[in-house]
Order: structure tokens, then C-alpha cells, then sequence
């Protein structure tokens, strides 16, 4: 079960019938671009691109450079069992780099009453010490995030936003590692998107699903139960800020901030700036805390 949701989304993405290179230009020809929300969801039927078509989810950005305040040499996981115990650490470099690739397709459009798309995304995320020659230079962490997504457009205005979107998704997320490395979770996760002027707001609640072996177990203690991303776009800067928090006021308050600057530099290349603190930039870093900052390119942004 826990590679069965990746299995699927990949499997159904392999299996598209793509007509040309028209499809794979739905993602980075500039005509093309998707500049809201109501684009990137296909929210109202002048927007409907059909289903089986490659579009963009989140960013998808090199950085060569990403440096970190706190290597996460030892991984140690909530679960008791020794299986989870890391006998030696490794010296990693605290400078690596990290690239993030992010796509969906829609497999249903205009179900639950004529109004619901159905749809599969895929996003990963990978860390690599490109810069560690001692250590051959391997992949530290890769993260694999498929997600099955239901989506509705919506028309409401609240606290002087317009409430586009709303849904819910089963995600899957975990590493691939085999113990005593393994991390991984799956979620029910809600959502809800909204828009004004030129800013977008994304929030997402989630429950986490209870596994008959947690490789994690008290992940929501630090990554919470929900996070909310805040989108601004001008004169082709496109700024954004994702939190996470485990909603208590005390000495267990934990949670994690990530600020993206994306700057223009010629058609669809941007300038990409990552800074993050707390916990959970990656699976198995769930419980460590870090500052990160990552410096290069992108070719696909929130917007």
C-alpha cells in the first residue's frame, strides 16, 4: 500500500495519450502560461482544456546551491522500535542542491452534479550532495508525493476575498528508504483557494491516515495539521510564503516557514530564491530543525 498511490499516478501519466509536443507546451510555452487560478484549475468552461493533459501544480526550480544551519546526519524517527535506530552518521556537507519537478493531469471533468474535475498530481522532491566527493556524491533525500485530487469551483466572497475553489485530495507521501531511514504518510487533505487582485491564498486542513506501521508517528507534532499559502504576483515577480504550525501556544509549539522570491530573467527562466525554517523541509528531516537558504532558476511558479 505505501508505493500503491505512486504506482497508480504514474502508471495513468505514462499511459496519456499525448497528441504531439502541444501537450508538453501547456507547461512552458509563455502563450500558454497559466496566470491564475481560474486557468491553472480550469474553473469555468471558457478555461476547459480537457483531461489527459500535462499542465503545472507547484514550482518547479534547480537550485545548485541550497545551503543548510543544521545537516541532518542522524535521522531518528518517532518509533520506538529499534528498527528505527541509525547505528552510524554520515558527514554531509551543509551546502547541496535541490530541484523540484511538479505536474497534473485531469482524468474526469464535470462530475458530483456537472461541476466536479477529478484530478492526479505528482511531485518530487529531491536533495542531492553534489558537493560531497567523500560520500560519492549520492542523493541524501528523495521525497514522492503522489495525490489524487477532487476539485470544485466555487463563487463566494469572504472578508473581501472570492473563494474560487474548494476540494479535497488523498495524498501519499514518503521517501523510499528502507528502515531505519523509511518515512512516509498519508492524508486527507481539504482545500480551499481564493483570489484578490494580485494576490492568491491557499489553505489546506488535513487529517493524517493511521498506518498499521508508522514509520513517523508523531510527524503532526511538528508539521501540524494543515498550511496555508499566501501568493503574490507583480511586474513578473511572483512572491509566496507556505506555513505550517501544530496550532499549540506552548513549549511544543513547532512548525516550519518557507519564503519564495522568483524573479524574471528572460521569457519563462526565473531568478529563484528558497529560504525555510523550522521543521520538515524534507520527510526524513521531519523532526530537525534547520534554516535553509537556496539560490537558482525556475521554469514554472504558482503562477
Amino acid at each position: 500500500m505505501k508505493l500503491f498511490l505512486t504506482q497508480i499516478v504514474i502508471l495513468l501519466l505514462i499511459m496519456m495519450p499525448f497528441k504531439g509536443q502541444a501537450q508538453i507546451q501547456a507547461m512552458f510555452n509563455n502563450k500558454s502560461q497559466l496566470r491564475n487560478m481560474t486557468e491553472r484549475w480550469e474553473l469555468d468552461s471558457t478555461v476547459t482544456r480537457g483531461t489527459f493533459l500535462v499542465t503545472p501544480y507547484k514550482p518547479i526550480y534547480i537550485l545548485p546551491t541550497r545551503w543548510s544551519s543544521n545537516p541532518n546526519e542522524k535521522p531518528v524517527s518517532g518509533n520506538p522500535s529499534p528498527d528505527y535506530i541509525s547505528q552510524d552518521g554520515l558527514n554531509y556537507n551543509n551546502i547541496e542542491a535541490r530541484f523540484q519537478l511538479s505536474f497534473k493531469t485531469k482524468v474526469a471533468q464535470d462530475i458530483f452534479w456537472g461541476k466536479g474535475d477529478l484530478w492526479v498530481a505528482y511531485t518530487q522532491v529531491s536533495h542531492w550532495q553534489l558537493y560531497n566527493n567523500t560520500l560519492s556524491r549520492p542523493f541524501r533525500e528523495i521525497n514522492y508525493e503522489p495525490e489524487v485530487i477532487l476539485n470544485f469551483p466555487v463563487n463566494l466572497k469572504l472578508f473581501g476575498f472570492k473563494m474560487k475553489m474548494a476540494g479535497v485530495a488523498f495524498n501519499h507521501e514518503s521517501n523510499g528508504k528502507s528502515q531505519p531511514l523509511s518515512r512516509s504518510w498519508n492524508r486527507v487533505i481539504f482545500h480551499a483557494g481564493f483570489e484578490k487582485d494580485r494576490w492568491s491564498v491557499y489553505i489546506r486542513p488535513w487529517l493524517k491516515m493511521k498506518a498499521t506501521k508508522d514509520d513517523n508517528p508523531d510527524i503532526s507534532e511538528y508539521l501540524g495539521y494543515g498550511d496555508i499559502n499566501v501568493i503574490y504576483a507583480r511586474n513578473g515577480n511572483i512572491f509566496s510564503f507556505q506555513g505550517n504550525h501544530n496550532l499549540r501556544l506552548n513549549s511544543k509549539s513547532k512548525g516550519g516557514a518557507t519564503f519564495s522570491w522568483a524573479y524574471p530573467i528572460k521569457d519563462n527562466l526565473k531568478g529563484h530564491l528558497l529560504i525555510s525554517q523550522g521543521y520538515g523541509e524534507t520527510l526524513v528531516d521531519y523532526n530537525n530543525k534547520q534554516t535553509t537558504i537556496g539560490v537558482g532558476i525556475s521554469l514554472i511558479e504558482w503562477l
